[in-house]
């Protein structure tokens, strides 16, 4: 009775001591996050100087900071999260490949052009003059930023491209009435919301299934291997290199469709023939267990999540700095421009952010995606990373638009329902094996103790994290936009009246 008593309070201990660990870690985030925004607001002040909307330029890039911050801390997961799930990267690792590769991503490859009105969703026309345009921009961002840190601490990966879209509909709407709201687009983007996690669990789930097939359910799973692997990391490095081509490297070169087609082609049998050679040395001596043949896609892992962090960088960093350069640029010239430059300053805060927010608040995004939605291995997370690729090509050629984090959030989720339901499929078949030598045809009995067990139906995917999820995408937009309305009409009242 006294050793139950000393465990029970030891466990207490222990609980306290680990709950104040984490309090005490995320005051450190905090405390670091808080510095981070004051160094924006230091290294804007330096170089914007003392001009008259300096002030103004100043709190806008202060907000485009946080918003950096936010979309690290969300967004980012989904390049990183299947690979330290599956436990071919770890924590502090899929933090130096996400950060250095969405800095680079931001910096070389983020684009030198952006539109001000995100998704063309407003239009600029509508708006009566450059001020109340930089307010309804500010009050767009401040709001999509908010939006994104509160699903952060709910643990829910969400869409910044989401909640910068309604940030902007809710304060284009409070500044110059429902007209002015690209209905069509917001009737896609809602679309988006089905279209996306669906397409991108489908691929993934066809990918699982091909590898299951031909590689985990075969006898010899190390010769099936031997033949299958190098044409699996062929497919994703051809569509890798068409993806970064269309998403990653647009500001600095725009081919058209059959020279993608050409390159994608040739990357493909390259990678072949040189993976091959590669995977039959690999597999010489190697156990025949699902153990060992995963270990052969931990490298093509590695590199999918590098690759998807540079191009999310150079595609992404826009949420951040786009509505930041329209005030910029709507400040300096007094007119509202449908497109505008991105000064090399605000590409630098969006970059440091994104990186900052990724190793100050990103770990807990990483471990929902990777750990907690359902189990991963690196076949798995493999699948997850090819079919991001896919789904956003396959998008992009028919012009949706889809959400790269859905299509990630989506594709783990395709990955764990088609788990279940082989695993199911098999067990029904095992338990009528058991039913059919084990039990006599004339008895009433339920079964044996080994057939109960087996009916017992497994579930690979937390239906509470899906419910989570799901909610935080349907509200992203609407949310977003009343947020940003509020903060409009508030400062309309002090300001602009």
């Amino acid at each position: 009775m006294v050793k139950k008593t000393l465990d029970k309070d030891l466990e207490r201990i222990v609980q306290i001591e680990t709950q104040t660990l984490q309090a005490t870690q995320t005051y450190k985030s905090l405390a670091i996050a808080l510095l981070f925004l004051l160094g924006v607001w230091l290294f804007a002040a330096s170089i914007i100087g003392t001009g008259e909307h300096s002030t103004l330029i100043i709190i806008a890039a202060i907000i485009g900071g946080y918003m950096a911050l936010n979309i690290g801390a969300n967004d980012v997961a989904n390049n990183v999260g299947p690979a330290v799930g599956s436990k071919a990267l770890s924590m502090f690792g899929a933090l130096i490949i996400a950060a250095i590769f969405e800095a680079a991503g931001a910096i070389l490859a983020g684009g030198d052009v952006v539109s001000t009105i995100k998704k063309g969703i407003i239009d600029p026309a509508g708006v009566d003059n450059s001020q109340i345009f930089i307010w309804a921009m500010m009050s767009a961002l401040f709001a999509a930023a908010a939006w994104v840190n509160i699903a952060t601490w709910v643990g829910a990966p969400v869409s910044t491209t989401h909640a910068v879209v309604g940030g902007v509909m809710g304060a284009g709407i409070a500044a110059a009435g429902f007209g002015i709201v690209n209905w069509p687009t917001m009737y896609k983007i809602a679309a988006s919301w089905v279209i996306s996690p669906v397409m991108g669990g489908v691929i993934a789930a066809f990918f699982l299934a091909i590898i299951k097939y031909n590689i985990i359910y075969q006898e010899d799973k190390v010769a099936a291997s031997k033949r299958w692997v190098p044409i699996l990391v062929a497919i994703m490095a051809a569509v890798f290199s068409s993806y970064l081509i269309m998403k990653g490297l647009k500001r600095i070169w725009k081919p058209d469709f059959l020279v993608i087609c050409g390159l994608a082609l040739g990357v493909l049998v390259a990678t072949y023939l040189i993976v091959r050679p590669i995977i039959a040395k690999a597999a010489v001596g190697m156990e025949n267990r699902n153990k060992s043949v995963r270990t052969l896609f931990t490298i093509p892992l590695i590199l999918a999540a590098a690759l998807l962090s540079f191009a999310h960088g150079a595609n992404d960093v826009a949420n951040a700095v786009g509505p930041l350069a329209a005030i910029v640029d709507a400040s300096v010239s007094g007119e509202i421009s449908g497109k505008v430059g991105i000064p090399l300053w605000v590409m630098v805060i969006g970059a440091v952010g994104i990186s900052a927010g990724l190793f100050l608040f990103g770990p807990k995004l990483i471990r929902t995606v990777g750990e907690q939605i359902t189990k991963m291995n690196p076949m798995r997370a493999f699948c997850v990373a090819l079919s991001a690729g896919i789904t956003v090509l396959i998008a992009s050629a028919l012009g949706l638009p889809v959400s790269s984090t859905h299509i990630a959030v989506g594709a783990v989720f395709g990955v764990g329902f088609f788990r279940e339901w082989i695993t199911e499929r098999r067990a029904q078949r095992l338990r009528s094996e058991i039913r059919k030598n084990k039990i006599h045809p004339e008895s009433n009995l339920p079964g044996t103790a080994e057939d109960k067990a087996i009916s017992k139906r497994k579930k690979l995917v937390r239906r509470s994290h899906l419910m989570t999820i799901a909610a935080a995408w349907v509200i992203t937009v609407p949310c977003a936009a009343l947020l940003s309305a509020g903060i409009f009409l508030l400062i309309s009242n002090f300001t602009l009246n």
